[in-house]
């Protein structure tokens, strides 16, 4: 089943939608989204929160 994460439930005002078959596969697609979009680097804690923010489609 596939993956989603909206960056707007990260707290950006982005319409980016990130998608994947894993969390991992989600993750490695928005590190670079959040450093040149939004100048972000996304720590293990921060990742932890995305992970929460991951839903199947």
């Amino acid at each position: 089943m596939t993956k989603i994460l909206y960056c707007r439930d990260a707290g950006f005002d982005c319409d980016a939608t990130v998608r994947g078959e894993s969390t991992q596969e989600i993750l490695d697609q928005v590190r670079p989204h959040a450093a040149h979009a939004h100048h972000v680097e996304v720590d293990e804690p921060m990742a932890k929160q995305l992970e929460g923010l991951i839903v199947e489609a």
